[in-house]
Formats: C-alpha cells, structure tokens, sequence
C-alpha cells in the first residue's frame, strides 16, 4: 500500500470571527418528550451562552453540546467560551438523569436522549413551547431569534447547528443526527461504536468493525465505574449526590451490569439493550458531516471504536476526517496539541481542526478540513505544532509479520521458526494470575509511559520477544494474530455454550535493556473462542507506539486478567510453534 504521510508543524490557523467573544449566559429550561409515542416528559437544564451582537438581525450558526457519563453542563463552560470566542451561539446542556435535568439514564438511546436532543435542536431553530425560565414549565422563555436558519431545506425550525461533546456527550450526537436530518455537522470524542464490544470486547469472531458473533470477557473494572457513577448521578455542583442505588438508571442498565460481574457473560436481554444504543445498529441513517477523534490512550472506548465509526460513514459518503489524540478516559491530559478534555486550548492542532470544520459545515465557508487521518506521534518531544503527523489514506503502516520461535524469540521468516509444543493453563473463574496494571488508571504520566516489572504466575501465560531491535519500529494501527491452539476441556464443553468455550487475553509489551515493561497503549485484547478445533484470527486494539533501538517486542498469551472476566472453566492449553499458520501481524510505518 502507497502512504502519504507528513507532519503538521503548525496549526490551523483559526477561522474568521463573525462576532465578539462577549456573550450573555442565560440558564433555561426544556420541557422535552421522549420515548415510545413521546410519553415521557422531561426537564431538560441548559445554559445558552449568546455572544454579543447576536440577534434576529444578525443571526449567527449555533453549537449544541453536552458532557460525559456523570458530569453535569457545569463541566462544559469551557468549551462554551472557546465556541462563543469564534462567534457562535452554544447551547450546553445536561444530559437526562445528569447535573439537574430529569428522567433515567438510558445510555444515549435515540429514541431517548436522541429525541431529547433533537427538541433542543427544534429551540435553536425557533420553536416555541420549548423553553422555560422554571423547572415547572410554567414561565415561558422567548423563542430563540439569534441562530441562523437553513432556509428551504424543508424542514421546519431548521437551525444551522453542529453537535460537540466527549464520551457520552460524543454517542448522543449519532443519536440525534440518526433521527435529526436538520443536525450539520457532528464532533464526537471518544465515544463507542458497540457497547456489546465496549462491555463485552472480544477480538475474533468480528462481523463488522468492532462487532462479533460471540460475546468476549466483562469490562468489570470500568463496567462498575460506569454503574457506580451512574448511583451518584450528577456531579459539577448541579446536583446533590443520590447514594440509594441504581433507580437513576433506565430499566435492564443496572441489571447489565450486575449479571455482567457476577457472571461475566450477557443475557439475550443484555446485548439487546446495549445494540439498541449502540451507534453500529444506526448509523446507516447518520448523513451530518462527521469529524471522529478517538484517544489513543484510552482502555474504555479503544482506538477500534473510532474506527468502526470513521469506516461506516465512510462507506455511506458521509465526509468524514478522522483524528487520533493522546487525550482521553484514561489520559485526560494528553499533549499540548491535543483537544484537552478538562481544559481545552483553542490554539491546539485537534481543536483548529473542529473550529475548520464547524466553519466549512456550518458558515459554509470555503476552508480546507485537514487530512483524511492524523495522528498523535507520543514518542516527539510535546512541543506545540510538531507532533501529529498526518496521511491522505487509511490505514496507514505496512504489515509486518513475526513468527513465534521456541528460542523465545519473534522471527520475521517463518523459516527459521522451530515446531514445538509450548503449554499453559488458564484459572478457573478467571481468577487473576498476573500484576497487570488496573484500565482505570493513566496509562502515562507527564514523564511518559508507566512501565513496571510485570508477571504472570508460571504456567499461566506464553510470551515470545524479538532481539533487541537495531532500529526504531512505529507502530500505527490494530494489530492482528492468527492462531490455532488446542484445548481439551473446553472442546469437551462446547456443546455447553459459553460456559464451554476457552477465554484468552492478548498483549504487546515494550521491553526496554533494562527489563522494564510497557503494556502498549494499556490495551488487553479478551478473545473468546467460539470453536477451539478451528484456527482463528484476533483483530487486537489499535496502537501507537515506538519501540525504540535496543527494545525487544512482545506478545504475551495469558489465561486472566485484572481488568476482565475470565473463562469460567480451567484449561491446559496447547500451543504449536513452527510454520507460517502462527502469526502476529504489526502495521509498521517506515
């Protein structure tokens, strides 16, 4: 494959100001209906920050946006401002069950929260009844008179809005749009793609992006913070903390959850309501112009969800850039390029980026929205303007193949490889045999990656590493492994279902001279076999990383995971070294 790739050494420079940064904050709220035929009613708590000169005579385009799981639209001031600095209206919002604004949480489901969105929208656009100065609906607010409008589009109260938000508030924008034509453009963040994958990842058995036929291992870590989270509901000063439990969440959330940790495999019912909220089901009717940024740190929603994302728009004509940041769930600081979670700098290369497409989609103006794919190169010193480099295609980087070695060693031809029968053993219950470190926590600091002394108890894990390296080796993008391994006990348990079927966890480790491990980008790929008799292929998440000269690659097999379910069965595992059939795939870029 031909790859175009160059770094961007300056920013955007950002787009023309149609107004001052003056603004009026106002706060609203919105009475919405939401859910089958409309039948719930909701309070909806906003915050419409108008900037100065903004009128019925001077209409300008507006933002809408709103926050993470658990945060309120306390925590969007920022953003707000940097939005009203390039001369647009926003309206920032809490989410339903979040920082003031009623009903349940029901985890971006476009019937729901996409309705309620859309309403938001039917506001911007001038509709009446809408807004209230109270939580009552009884006290009128003014139509709004200050956005532009989409004339002749055939809609009615059609405002010229794009969407803008992280992780939760980054899905609920692929809600609206999918019900929402007169939505312009979208910047989601962070955000799923499969929430059967997100909570449930398994890297074989994929259909379509991210998504498989078979369920992998629970997400526990994560899945409890989400739950617990959710108990609390509502954070950033809007909202006292509810400690009762889980009636904040909408029906079968907490159950998910709950089933999910005690016994680590989904009910029909489970992966029901996590692919109705899952943009994967939908997106085919998301036609608003898409700029997808996904976090290269980050174990929640890993760079494969953004992927599957940029790929189906794609696939639909929907334009579409994609971008890859260090900032994210696990990482919310990031690099100084980066579009700052917690505290956004306009000046930022991702943050030009959004400002140039709100421009071209929204003021329709003539700019150019940046290359097809970027990505953050966290290996360069973190200077302003030098790190990201950038390519005219998708994916980038060459496969690289390595065979396992009974010498312990990675081989790139698979002639040197020696045919052996290596074994391990995976723990009943998933018991956890191994130090690795928890997805909850940074996977760097501001010195760089955590590196550790990591283990696996003896006999619970297989790993194999290159030589030293004698030059640098850049890692862009999802490696791949295809395997056959043997599996008595759980080849005797298949009939069983997944009780049956043998649960593996893969990763790629940079070992430095002086023996200390990196776990790449924190990233633990569960694969759930379906049929142990047969070679399978593994799609791991993707990655960006350098190894450096005199650092050793590695792949490591292990039978548990701190941050997983395991199998609930114990296995011996066999494995068969020797030929071209066992390999792991790394897309290189030279």
């Amino acid at each position: 494959m031909v790859m175009i790739v160059a770094v961007a050494m300056v920013p955007f420079a950002p787009a023309s100001r149609a107004i001052g940064a003056e603004a009026s904050v106002e706060t609203l709220h919105f009475a919405v209906a939401v859910g089958s035929n409309g039948a719930t009613h909701c309070d909806i708590v906003g915050d419409v920050y108008r900037p100065a000169g903004a009128d019925s005579s001077h209409r300008v385009p507006a933002v809408l946006m709103t926050h993470g799981f658990g945060q309120s639209k306390g925590d969007l001031k920022e953003f707000a401002q940097m939005f009203v600095d390039e001369g647009y209206l926003v309206l920032a919002y809490s989410g339903l069950g979040f920082g003031g604004s009623s009903c349940l949480i029901s985890l971006d489901d476009p019937a729901i929260d996409g309705a309620a969105a859309s309403q938001l929208v039917s506001y911007l656009g001038g509709a009446e009844g809408i807004a209230y100065r109270d939580a009552e609906h009884h006290l009128s607010a003014p139509a709004m008179d200050a956005v532009k409008h989409d004339d002749g589009s055939g809609h009615a109260n059609d405002p010229r809005v794009g969407m803008f938000g992280a992780s939760y508030g980054g899905a609920v924008q692929l809600a609206a749009a999918s019900i929402d034509p007169r939505i312009d453009a979208l910047v989601p963040i962070s955000t799923f793609n499969d929430l059967r994958y997100t909570l449930y990842p398994n890297s074989t058995a994929i259909t379509s992006g991210v998504s498989s036929s078979t369920p992998g291992a629970f997400k526990h870590n994560w899945a409890l913070g989400v739950g617990l989270v959710g108990s609390l509901t509502g954070t950033g000063g809007d909202q006292s903390v509810n400690l009762t439990g889980c009636e904040k969440l909408a029906d079968g959330v907490c159950a998910t959850i709950t089933r999910g940790l005690v016994r680590g495999y989904p009910s029909a019912a489970d992966l029901a309501l996590a692919e109705r909220v899952s943009p994967a089901s939908y997106i085919d009717s998301v036609r608003a112009p898409t700029l997808v940024i996904q976090s290269q740190d980050d174990t929640f929603f890993t760079l494969n969800e953004g992927v599957a994302l940029f790929r189906q728009l794609q696939s639909n004509d929907v334009p579409t850039r994609m971008i890859w940041q260090r900032a994210g769930h696990t990482n919310p600081n990031g690099s100084v390029d980066d579009l700052n979670p917690l505290h956004p700098d306009p000046a930022s290369y991702v943050s030009q980026r959004v400002f140039h497409w709100f421009a071209r989609y929204l003021r329709k103006e003539n700019v150019d929205v940046g290359p097809l794919f970027a990505y953050q190169q966290n290996w360069l010193p973190d200077t302003p303007g030098t790190t990201y480099a950038t390519s005219s295609t998708f994916p980038v980087g060459e496969p690289v193949s390595y065979y396992p070695s009974t010498l312990e060693r990675l081989k790139t031809d698979p002639a040197d490889v020696k045919d052996a029968l290596l074994v391990m053993s995976t723990p009943e219950f998933g018991v956890v045999t191994n130090t690795d470190p928890l997805d909850l926590t940074a996977a760097t600091t501001p010195t760089g990656p955590i590196t550790s002394h990591q283990h696996d108890l003896a006999g619970t894990a297989l790993s194999w590493s290159t030589a030293p390296l004698t030059s640098k080796v850049d890692v862009v993008g999802s490696p791949t492994v295809r395997l056959k391994v043997s599996a008595p006990v759980a080849l005797a348990e298949q009939h069983r279902g997944a009780v049956g079927q043998l649960v593996l966890f893969f990763k790629i480790y940079d070992v430095a001279p002086n023996g200390l491990t990196t776990l790449v980008g924190q990233q633990i790929a569960p694969v759930r076999i379906p049929d142990v008799s047969k070679r399978f292929t593994a799609k791991l998440p993707a990655l960006v990383h350098e190894f450096a000269p005199g650092h050793r690659i590695r792949f490591s097999i292990a039978g548990s995971s701190t941050n997983f379910g395991g199998g609930s069965s114990a296995n011996v595992v066999w494995f068969a070294t020797g030929g071209a059939e066992q390999v792991i795939t790394l897309p290189v870029v030279p």
